[in-house]
């Protein structure tokens, strides 16, 4: 017999302790790894989605942009701003630019086919990994 925990993901559906687990999980390791290094959604959480728990591309981006809407990193902010490492009127600016730049991204994805979502995203990452470990200052 399996176990399900009563969280509705969708119309009609029940999540099952594995998934729920899973969500755990992710949410906990994205959270640890978003706190040591500024990353979490797009690196650690989308990737998990789709290759754990079958997710579509854009089900894991929508996810991870959902995720976002509390202010679900406010603990690790507070810390680094003790710190003395926020800046909070840079902060603020690229908050209100990533607001414009993530609805008009939407807007293209959603009509996007998956695959093209996925590639886009792995020549980012890829990217971003060859900067890092051959071009950084």
């Amino acid at each position: 017999m399996r176990l399900k925990i009563d969280i509705f993901v969708s119309q009609n559906s029940i999540m099952s302790t594995g998934m729920f687990l899973a969500l755990i999980l992710i949410g906990v390791i994205a959270g640890a790894i978003s706190g040591i290094l500024g990353i979490g959604g797009g690196i650690i959480m989308v990737p998990a989605m789709v290759y754990l728990l079958g997710f579509t591309q854009q089900q894991s981006v929508a996810t991870s942009l959902a995720i976002m809407l509390p202010p679900v990193s406010i603990f690790a902010v507070v810390n680094y701003y003790k710190a003395g490492f926020v800046d909070v009127k840079a902060a603020l600016i690229i908050m209100c630019a990533f607001m414009v730049g993530s609805y008009i991204s939407s807007k293209i994805a959603v009509g996007l086919p998956e695959h093209v979502v996925k590639k886009c995203f792995a020549v980012l990452l890829f990217a971003v990994g060859v900067k890092m470990m051959f071009f950084d200052k």
